[in-house]
């Protein structure tokens, strides 16, 4: 009767639990709608990736960058930044200003012209001019023209009008524009421009060699000028009397525009000339642009980009090249010359005083501004955040939502580790134009770059523009002897693969290329210190050259993915010391014959037992900033390299981090310095592995599993030897890994001097090796049946499998240090062995949490997720907080519970009963440093604050009590209610594709959602805990693994990612942010007046060679005729609604301009009407004078005249 009373009081808890449940599932309301999302692009951070053109707006002061893919690049002054792109990936060959006018022309390479109105805070096309039978080749732009030329590969020039952007029916073939008796075509077009002082004469330059001023009334040629050289550029001089060719070999020649049959000088500025006039001896470079300035004081500037001599095959060094008179300037650049552009006073080309004042030059890889009016011409110091790649970009980290405090102390920190660069100018950078948004974020955002140098940028980017904070070098710890390279072969070994920080303590978490991972703490003063430095090394198991004998042949495992089928290695913490070499490694048995080898360097051979990196010994002096405290490195084993680090996570209140690999988990306890648990991915599940994993012939003896696995196979009479190590053990948690402290450790000692011994039949299956370190204590205590009835409770997986008939495996690294290690349940089976032995972990989370169905109360965890689906959970016990906390070791301990999921974990996340985030407790920062003795560092107490009490789930608090998991794969995403472990919610995400990135963001009303990103390019948001779809938007597909790579969610809806080489996006998904953003962006356009023209004077009047005005509505509109439709085919813009808005909300500067235009012309009207009322007084008193000097003279004699 009392076995059934229970069952029934059973079943009755567990329908009450499920009552309960589905009553609370009921309860979490959900805020969160579609219409609350959406996704919009923010701005691009960067320099534009692989630029192809460049131009410039003298009177609004902007610059737009065209580039190879179709992105449009414009920037104003520091905070205006706009990035905007064409339907199709086709590269911008040309950039075309409307000077003052608010809108700009774009040529394309599928032969398409564009026409941007930058009136609005989205530029926009507005107009589409798409060629059909000729290839564009250059264009022109007059200056206050309502009509541009058109120049092809034929030769031919076609006019358009620019309101309506079609084509007028005056053409300008190339047979009637070079002479007759050429019978050869003359090339592409390469340059059109207008007479500066005769709008009727079109200077026309063919690649050839020839040039052509064309008289546009006569529609005839009026001067042909033929070079020997081919044309790379002309330019004309203000007067408009002469023009200078650039060529391809070097030269430049100067033509005067009555003497077409020669030109006036030929010379190679940078070519060695044996006879005068002559050809160089040495061949030089192309000089690709030449412009032709005047100066008000001095001679005029002759600017050009190439020329140098050159090496034979080769290109040139990169330069521009500045002349005034007789002094020339070379100035040398780092990376090929794009293009180049002058900075004048005024946009009037025939200006007597056109003044450069700068000069805009567009390298490859970089944007450099030269002040001209600065002796040595000096460059401007770029405020653009063009310097992102100035180490290849390799990760890269988000946080929207940082402490207040931490973006002035990294500035702080940033400002006294820099140097101040005395050799930029002085003077204020020249592009200004633009203006702020009135609109701005009220998050303190930071983003980190990890660089492929090893070194880290922190950027502010809590405004529109990026502002570099703080700059850490990670190389400057290790020590840089000979040529290192990474695991992957590359020669970066101090690449960034992976970075992690808290916010709240400062701490900083790098993974590096070479497998090793540093701690930093951050520090407001300087330092001598010495890293502290951890080896640590994961035994791989040797596999059998012998196939067994299956239906279809195991797939070959990669030497980086083998599996580690031990626990922990022979010391179960990794190596821990100052900087001293560790000691050689004990050598290890070799699988076939059992004799062992000693661990080698990489100068004696095969590595084995050695970090990729070594680092520097001693004390090191830091400034302020982030100081490393701890170096953790991965080490060789038998010549196959240290497996790349996949994921981190750190937790300031345990004072653990945590980190997975390609087949493996570390946990290092870094408040005492010590590994507390590193072992292969297949050891964590040990009974409760999923898999099925055995060695590759069931024929051959049973190999190993683990070091339980050996306990079981260990003879009576080595039992009996090791029971003193048993009863030692028994001292210690049954079965649990450890962090080691003196007082512990003194009290482990081992029989077998750190020897491990094994029957006969078993020494060659299996190796285990002993890493250079402090281990942790682990034990083993109670009889087999307690043992296996306890197994189920506590995990069986550290603790419950070592028992008493079994006796005590150890293993000592050191007289007082030991170590136990559990068994591992393995099938016979050999189904997926090949593919299961590559299991990694990929997502980390620290939280309390329930770790199994029966727990009453939360305790810390470490939530491990798996490549292949699964998710573990490991207990931490921590010591209290304070001294016991250094002195009292840190026990980890699992749970045995495995949580299985299609495709590799890519997040998890946890929720309380309220659907409200659990985020794991930090500490607050303090500075290591304020305590010191002597100039060293001194340990100080961990400032964790006293540990919330723990309350079981009773009737009346088992509500509060309960949370939810959220564990999100490649495939799917479940919401877990815990402690029950029942599948509350479950969406399949992608059917087809697979996950990228999946994160729980918070958004600005504070409540949460899931985002993810997926390999078809799709973003979808689901509602947490229900898990209804919110949102499924097309964005950007996964063309460029890059994006994948660095692809990053933060908090109130804000991502970014990694779209080029030198470029980050950043985006949003949330609708608010996306309606406040018109008012956060920046003004291209700003009303202003256009600088008058020149005044040309009575002699200049009287010398020219101009023929008076022309009218191009007249010569170009209807009466030129209609234009063949087979040309060029018109386009509406895509602007659409957008156009729309963007002209209402141009209105009040539409308004205000024509205030100004009123303003201007009442100005004018009243100095005309004061200068009438001038001349009326002067002919009036002349007109006195004039009427009495004649009564004067009339009543004279002629004799007195």
């Amino acid at each position: 009767m009392t076995t059934k009373y229970l069952k029934k009081k059973i079943n009755e808890l567990t329908q009450g639990t499920s009552s309960n449940s589905a009553k609370l599932d009921t309860e979490i309301s959900e805020s969160l709608h579609p219409n609350h999302f959406t996704v919009c692009k923010v701005v691009r951070h960067g320099f534009p990736f692989e630029p192809t053109a460049m131009a410039y707006d003298p009177v609004q002061n902007i610059l737009a960058i065209g580039t190879k893919n179709g992105s449009l690049r414009i920037f104003g002054q520091p905070g205006v930044d706009c990035h905007e792109r064409h339907d199709s990936d086709v590269a911008i060959i040309q950039i075309m200003f409307l000077i003052n006018e608010g809108a700009l022309v774009t040529v394309c390479a599928d032969n398409s012209l564009n026409m941007w109105n930058l009136r609005q805070k989205r530029p926009a096309i507005l107009h589409s001019l798409k060629f059909n039978k000729e290839i564009i080749t250059y264009c022109h732009i007059p200056f206050q023209s309502k009509w541009f030329y058109i120049g092809t590969e034929r030769g031919n020039i076609h006019i358009a009008n620019i309101e309506s952007f079609t084509l007028s029916g005056y053409v300008i073939n190339w047979n009637k524009a070079i002479e007759l008796s050429r019978k050869t075509l003359p090339g592409p077009v390469i340059h059109l421009s207008d007479c500066p002082t005769d709008q009727n004469k079109l200077l026309i330059g063919f690649e050839s060699g020839t040039a052509v001023i064309w008289d546009l009334r006569t529609k005839a040629a009026e001067n042909r000028f033929n070079g020997a050289q081919p044309i790379r550029s002309i330019s004309w001089h203000f007067e408009g009397r002469q023009f200078m060719c650039s060529h391809t070999d070097g030269s430049l020649s100067c033509w005067d525009i009555k003497s077409p049959s020669k030109p006036i000088s030929v010379t190679y500025p940078h070519g060695k000339v044996a006879v005068k006039g002559g050809k160089p001896v040495d061949p030089c470079a192309p000089i690709m642009k030449v412009e032709w300035k005047s100066a008000k004081l001095g001679e005029p500037y002759v600017i050009f980009s190439g020329g140098l001599c050159q090496e034979k095959g080769g290109t040139g060094t990169p330069c521009v090249t500045i002349i005034q008179g007789k002094n020339t300037t070379v100035l040398e650049m780092e990376y090929p010359v794009i293009d180049f552009v002058s900075l004048c006073e005024t946009p009037w080309p025939s200006a007597e005083n056109q003044d450069p004042h700068a000069i805009l030059v567009l390298l490859n890889n970089d944007l450099v501004v030269i002040d001209l009016m600065s002796p040595g011409y000096p460059c401007f110091e770029n405020p653009y955040p063009m310097d992102l790649h100035e180490s290849p970009v390799t990760c890269v980290q988000y946080f929207a939502d940082c402490p207040a405090d931490l973006i002035p102390v990294l500035y702080s920190a940033g400002s006294n580790s820099s140097r101040k660069k005395t050799s930029y100018s002085k003077k204020n950078w020249p592009i200004k134009g633009g203006q702020w948004g009135t609109g701005g974020s009220s998050d303190q955002e930071i983003i980190i770059t990890g660089h492929a140098d090893g070194s880290l940028k922190f950027w502010d980017a809590s405004q529109v523009t990026l502002q570099v904070l703080y700059k850490l070098k990670t190389a400057k710890v290790f020590e840089r002897g000979k040529q290192h390279k990474s695991l992957d072969g590359d020669e970066e070994p101090y690449a960034v693969q992976k970075i992690t920080m808290c916010p709240d303590s400062r701490i900083l978490l790098v993974a590096g290329a070479s497998g090793h991972l540093l701690l930093y703490r951050f520090s407001k003063l300087e330092a001598s210190c010495e890293i502290t430095s951890l080896e640590i090394s994961i035994v791989y198991e040797v596999e059998d050259p012998d196939t067994p004998e299956t239906e279809l042949p195991p797939m070959p495992t990669p030497n980086s993915l083998k599996r580690n089928t031990s626990t922990l290695s022979a010391e179960s913490t990794a190596g821990i010391s100052n900087n001293v070499p560790p000691p050689a490694a004990p050598p290890s048995p070799n699988p076939s014959t059992g004799a062992h080898k000693p661990s080698t360097s990489s100068g004696e051979g095969m590595r084995d037992g050695v970090p990729n990196l070594k680092v520097k010994s001693g004390l090191q002096k830091y400034t302020m900033g982030y100081q490393p405290d701890l170096c953790c490195q991965l080490l060789w084993t038998e010549g196959e390299p240290p497996p790349l680090v996949t994921c981190l996570q750190i937790n300031s209140f345990y004072g653990l981090i945590a980190f997975g690999t390609v087949n493996g988990l570390v946990i290092v306890d870094y408040i005492q310095k010590t590994c507390l648990l590193h072992m292969g991915t297949p050891n964590l599940y040990g009974s409760a592995d999923p898999y099925q994993r055995t060695p590759r012939s069931p024929k051959k003896p049973k190999v190993p599993q683990s070091l339980g696995d050996i306990v079981e196979q260990l003879t009576d009479s080595e039992r009996s030897r090791q029971a003193t190590g048993a009863v030692a053990a028994a001292e210690q948690p049954n079965g649990i890994c450890v962090s080691p402290t003196g007082n512990n450790s003194k009290k482990m000692k081992s029989v077998t001097d750190g020897k491990l011994t094994r029957s006969k039949s078993q020494t060659s299956s299996r190796r285990v090796t002993k890493t250079q370190s402090n281990p942790c204590d682990t034990g083993a205590n109670g009889d087999r049946d307690k043992d296996s009835a306890d197994a189920s409770g506590v995990g069986g997986i550290f603790s419950g499998l070592l028992s008493q008939s079994r006796s005590t495996f150890s293993l000592f690294g050191s007289q007082d240090r030991s170590e136990s290690s559990f068994t591992q349940s393995r099938s016979s089976s050999m189904s997926s062995l090949d593919r299961e032995s590559k299991e990694g972990v990929q997502s980390l989370y620290f939280v309390e949490s329930y770790a199994r169905k029966t727990d009453p109360i939360t305790s810390p965890c470490l939530w491990v997720g798996t490549t292949l689906g699964s998710t573990l959970v490991i207990v931490l016990s921590l010591p209290p907080p304070g001294d016991q906390r250094i002195s009292q070791p840190v026990f980890v301990s699992p749970s045995g519970t495995v949580l299985c999921m299609k495709g590799t974990i890519l997040n998890i996340a946890f929720l309380n009963s309220n659907g409200g985030l659990i985020s794991a407790s930090t500490e607050a920062w303090k500075d290591m440093n304020y305590e010191q003795k002597e100039g060293e560092r001194e340990k100080k107490k961990p400032s964790m604050p006293p540990r919330v009490p723990r309350i079981s789930p009773s009737a009346s608090t088992e509500m509060a009590d309960r949370q939810f998991a959220v564990i999100t794969s490649e495939k799917e995403s479940k919401v877990i209610s815990l402690p029950s472990q029942t599948c509350a919610y479950r969406a399949k995400i992608a059917e087809s594709s697979y996950v990228v990135k999946a994160d729980v963001i918070s958004m600005p009303n504070k409540e949460l959602c899931l985002a993810c990103y997926i390999a078809n390019g799709h973003v979808v948001i689901y509602s947490l805990p229900s898990l209804r779809l919110l949102l499924d938007y097309d964005f950007v597909p996964l063309t460029d693994l890059r994006v994948g790579r660095t692809f990053q969610f933060s908090a109130h809806g804000k991502a970014l990612y990694q779209c080029s080489p030198t470029e980050i996006q950043r985006l949003t998904v949330c609708a608010e942010h996306s309606n406040s953003l018109h008012d956060m962006l920046g003004d291209l356009f700003i009303p202003c007046t256009t600088p008058e023209a020149p005044s040309r004077g009575f002699f200049r009047d009287l010398f020219s060679v101009s023929s008076g005005s022309l009218d191009r509505q007249e010569l170009f509109g209807e009466n030129s005729g209609k234009p063949s439709r087979s040309i060029a085919k018109h386009v509406p813009g895509t602007a659409g609604m957008e156009a729309v808005k963007a002209q209402s909300q141009t209105v009040g500067g539409e308004i205000a301009r024509t205030k100004l235009e009123l303003i201007k012309r009442g100005e004018k009207l009243s100095e005309t009407e004061k200068r009438t009322s001038e001349m009326m007084q002067n002919a009036e008193s002349f007109a006195s004078a004039a009427n009495e000097l004649m009564k004067k003279q009339k009543n004279k004699k002629w004799y007195q005249l």
